[in-house]
């Protein structure tokens, strides 16, 4: 009977070109590691990784962020940020201030308490994130991360981005 195709690296053939099978195995672990987190933060923490990403965002930054700057540190709409902020801010874990260096503006910051909720959530997040990546030793990872980061210095470059 035919494996049915579960995801993109299934539909690859025994001629693709290298590059093609390696970016759809990048794809697919992605996807599957990237499903796992939603899962598990929606079980554990009733929240969703965007939540978490954009909470993520706000504690590198204790000054706070404009929601420009949210947008695109998240790579999403400012439509996006603004419904997460509505929510995290109705729930109490993320305030708007005024910015003190542009009166039209504001900027987004973690509350105590979404100080707290996010620490605890980063911490089981990376626990996760290791167990994904456990069966990689140290020296695999490190060269996957070289290789990974030559990639994305190559792409940004055909595309005229800064490194």
């Amino acid at each position: 009977m035919p494996r049915t195709a579960t995801d993109a690296e299934t539909r690859i053939v025994s001629d693709d070109h290298a590059a093609i099978r390696l970016w759809l195995r990048m794809l697919a672990t992605n996807r599957l590691i990237e499903t796992r987190m939603r899962r598990l933060l929606q079980e554990h923490y009733s929240t969703t990784l965007p939540r978490f990403d954009l909470m993520a965002q706000l504690e590198r930054m204790p000054g706070g962020l404009k929601m420009g700057e949210l947008s695109r540190r998240m790579m999403v709409t400012g439509g996006n940020v603004t419904g997460i902020t509505d929510m995290l801010e109705r729930e109490g874990l993320v305030e708007r201030v005024d910015d003190r260096d542009d009166r039209r503006a504001w900027r987004v910051k973690l509350t105590p308490a979404g100080r707290r909720a996010f620490t605890a959530m980063a911490r089981e997040h990376e626990r996760w994130i290791v167990e994904a990546f456990a069966a990689l030793s140290a020296r695999e990872m490190s060269v996957m991360a070289g290789c990974l980061g030559r990639l994305k210095t190559d792409v940004r470059s055909l595309e005229g981005l800064d490194a």
